[in-house]
């Protein structure tokens, strides 16, 4: 079966926003998104499986990456109260991060051979990660995050034709299958 075709099909029932396939030779990846982890915005380098330097270097990441030809790319979008509504940022994070298992999946069906899986904003799922000191408590069903592997995300989200910001109010997560 035609992936396009099958995920088209199914898009409503998996809660994809808008998707698009690339090859991954399209693919920006750059230092300078690996930078803004290192800067630890979001709090959870250096303490979380799925961020860096847990996901290895930037080069270990391209090499992953390059193993494979192809990229399903999807989005998730949650709306907001306002653009200051944080909550609701964590309510999408969590919401993008069970309809990424779903589509995996569902991907894993159409499509059963070996795939790196990227999701978006980095795992929470545990009060405290057991990193480094431990494996992972949920092993395959945490995704590293698309910009962990320094994946320029508004350039994947152009070269697929996708929406990078869908409007006020709004926050949108990506996610990736590379096969």
């Amino acid at each position: 079966m035609d992936l396009q075709k099958a995920i088209a099909e199914r898009q409503k029932e998996l809660k994809i926003h808008q998707f698009g396939f690339t090859t991954t030779d399209c693919l920006s990846i750059h230092q300078g998104v690996r930078d803004l982890c290192e800067m630890n915005a979001c709090g959870r380098y250096g303490k979380s499986w799925s961020c860096p330097p847990a996901v290895g270097t930037l080069e270990e990441c391209r090499e992953k990456i390059m193993k494979f030809r192809n990229v399903f790319v999807y989005t998730t979008m949650h709306p907001l109260e306002d653009s200051y509504d944080f909550e609701g940022m964590m309510e999408g994070k969590d919401a993008h991060e069970e309809i990424s298992r779903k589509i995996v999946a569902f991907f894993s069906e159409l499509y059963p051979g070996d795939k790196l899986i990227l999701s978006g904003d980095g795992c929470d799922r545990c009060e405290k990660c057991t990193y480094p000191d431990a494996p992972c408590r949920f092993g395959n069903e945490v995704y590293p995050t698309v910009e962990s592997y320094g994946v320029e995300v508004n350039k994947l989200a152009e070269t697929v034709n996708i929406n990078y910001i869908n409007g006020a109010n709004t926050v949108t997560y990506f996610g990736c299958v590379i096969y």
